[in-house]
């Protein structure tokens, strides 16, 4: 068997945002496979959602990481047996189904909000945390007006 096919406890990380001041997200991902790590911006958020997702090598990647230099080891810490994880701003379940065109494509649940929206880009993901942690409404779509 070449590969290993995760379960689908794997496949969801929990997003727990216990800070959200001047549109900076603070707290901790958690994942059955990798435990909890702590973040402190959004930058940080998604460079260690990354080096989980390249670690489990699920979704793979469909293009190789640029970068000026090579990545840091970061330490993660065991995830606390038996509790429910669940931030003070708000908890987000994250799911990435594909790592196409250089970002990623899922679905994200806002889990105190009880609602899901799909993601196309990692861009769009931030706008959607953004919106549930601000209360404010994602920016509309434009809509194409023929010639």
């Amino acid at each position: 068997m070449q590969g290993r096919a995760w379960g689908n406890e794997f496949r969801t990380t929990t997003v727990c945002v216990d800070e959200y001041d001047g549109q900076v997200p603070k707290g901790r991902l958690y994942n059955p496979y990798w435990g909890v790590a702590p973040f402190n911006s959004l930058m940080e958020l998604l460079l260690k959602m990354e080096e989980l997702l390249d670690r489990m090598n699920f979704p793979q990647s469909f293009t190789e990481p640029r970068s000026f230099s090579q990545p840091q080891e970061s330490l993660t810490h065991a995830p606390p047996k038996g509790e429910l994880q669940s931030g003070k701003c708000g908890t987000f379940a994250v799911r990435v189904y594909f790592r196409q065109n250089a970002s990623w494509q899922g679905s994200v649940s806002w889990l105190e909000g009880d609602r899901e929206e799909r993601f196309r880009s990692v861009l769009e993901l931030a706008f959607l945390l953004n919106s549930a942690l601000s209360g404010e409404e994602p920016p509309k779509k434009a809509k194409r007006t023929s010639a």
